[in-house]
């Protein structure tokens, strides 16, 4: 069923390739009568074309076939981009129908190249990941966090570099108790990209996890609290294993509490815990919303 909405792509191999001077027609020319095929001019010493060619890639692939990308590298096949009189790289031509039809130079951004890819195809580019993404943050939010790690690994499958599938399928980890397996997919996320929001989040969840793993039965810590209302630290660990069960109301409740009756305990604890539950319930959660209004009226009272 879920290869039904994903639809069938080709393999991210099969629409990226390097290509030489004497692969050039078939490569681009003959390939270009059954698809638009880009060529991205480049050079190992071109800055520009390091950003350039990640955003190329990823885009390309989220096109699902509709489109090709070839590069070639200027200094070890210079006769092709000699003849097309190309004389600054980045520079990426669109060949279509045997001929090249459009183009552009430089280091654009990812939007701006989804959108020369759109102009190209006349599609829509990359609609069909996040509607997965969509069918999957709604399958996870639903507490089927099984059939949500299967979406999220189908679009991984395709686009290993997906922050929100990466973050998704760390979070179902988490949901489902398999802390390691949450780590593991969190390490697939260059540290250049790890304050992504989606996997922001699947970190804050995953530390939350770990937290309340020592804290024993909420229980307990009821009857802890019971006895003394004051034991802020008892409070604080029932809050976070509240959370774990799932009630997200009672944990902001208890952290409110502490927050309203002592600011300063645990040098701001309570705050900060909140602002990390917040971030691992996700900007658009009732929680959070309430949370962030009851935190406010508080601290600017």
């Amino acid at each position: 069923m879920l290869s039904n909405i994903a639809g069938t792509a080709p393999a991210a191999d099969t629409v990226i390739k390097d290509t030489t001077t004497q692969a050039f027609v078939k490569d681009v020319i003959e390939e270009s009568r059954r698809q638009p095929v880009l060529v991205d001019f480049w050079a190992p010493w071109c800055g520009p074309c390091k950003q350039l060619t990640p955003i190329l890639e990823k885009v390309v692939k989220s096109a699902k076939g509709k489109v090709k990308l070839v590069k070639m590298n200027i200094d070890e096949h210079p006769v092709i981009p000699g003849q097309m009189g190309i004389q600054s790289i980045p520079a990426v031509i669109a060949f279509v129908n045997g001929q090249p039809a459009d183009g552009f130079m430089g280091a654009l951004p990812e939007s701006q190249v989804m959108a020369f890819l759109e102009r190209l195809t006349k599609e829509k580019i990359g609609s069909a990941d996040e509607d997965l993404l969509k069918v999957a943050d709604t399958a996870l939010a639903g507490g089927d966090a099984a059939g949500a790690a299967e979406i999220y690994a189908q679009i991984l499958a395709e686009d290993n570099a997906n922050l929100a599938a990466i973050g998704g399928l760390a979070r179902c980890h988490v949901e489902t108790g398999a802390l390691d397996q949450a780590r593991q997919t969190l390490a697939m996320v260059p540290d250049a990209k790890r304050n992504d929001s989606a996997v922001a989040a699947a970190r804050a969840a995953l530390d939350l996890a770990e937290q309340s793993k020592s804290l024993g039965s909420t229980a307990e810590l009821e009857g802890k609290l019971a006895l003394n209302t004051l034991d802020h630290q008892a409070r604080f660990d029932l809050a976070l294993a509240l959370n774990a069960e799932g009630r997200r109301q009672d944990a902001l409740d208890h952290l409110i509490e502490i927050v309203r009756r002592d600011r300063k305990w645990n040098d701001d604890g309570a705050r900060r815990q909140l602002v990390q539950l917040f971030e691992a319930w996700g900007p658009t959660d009732e929680a959070t919303i309430s949370g962030r209004k009851r935190l406010s009226s508080i601290l600017f009272a």
